[in-house]
């Protein structure tokens, strides 16, 4: 077997690779979650919710080869079990529990969010311990999807009626001092 030498040791790629495989691990539990709502919500939001978690789960898939490749390009394997990816994931299942579609978006964005802190949480590492700023970048490019994925969701839950100036129905309209 040929020696990896691309500027970090053997014990920071693998800090770097326990890292990404916990990535991995909480973008499956992710992907089922998000594939098991896509099938199974159901109301007036069924269509546009069906459309949009086709798209997550898309992208999920993209992010998480990403993963697996960068965990190789580094020298290790991958986990790849639902129960390797149980053992090690910060996210946790609902099994046998179907959620009203606002409960299912909700869950969606608790776990984005918790991928969020712990890929902030994975940058800092790879920067200050490990000195890898390449999964440095890939990590904060992942952060940026999962913001925009939990944006979307947290839109959908919290959005009200704007009028046209931007404002929520029934505030308050102040005139302008000197009008």
């Amino acid at each position: 077997m040929r020696i990896i030498n691309i500027g970090l040791t053997k014990e920071q790629r693998q800090g770097v690779m326990n890292l990404l495989n916990q990535d991995l691990a909480d973008s499956y539990v992710l992907i089922v979650k998000t594939k098991k709502y896509h099938w199974d919500v159901v109301g007036p939001q069924f269509r546009s919710l069906h459309e949009l978690w086709e798209e997550h789960y898309e992208k999920l898939t993209e992010n998480i080869d990403a993963l697996a490749e960068r965990i190789r390009a580094l020298g290790g394997f991958p986990v790849g079990t639902m129960g390797e990816f149980l053992k090690i994931a910060t996210l946790t299942e609902h099994s046998g529990d179907l959620p009203l579609a606002t409960e299912m978006v909700a869950r969606l964005v608790e776990d984005h969010e918790q991928l969020i802190r712990n890929l902030r949480d994975h940058v800092d590492q790879c920067s200050k311990h490990f000195h890898d700023q390449g999964t440095t970048d890939f990590l904060t490019g992942l952060m940026e999807e999962h913001e925009q994925m939990a944006w979307i969701l947290r839109s959908f839950i919290e959005g009200q009626a704007l009028q046209p100036s931007g404002a929520q129905p029934g505030a308050e309209t102040k005139t302008p001092v000197g009008v």
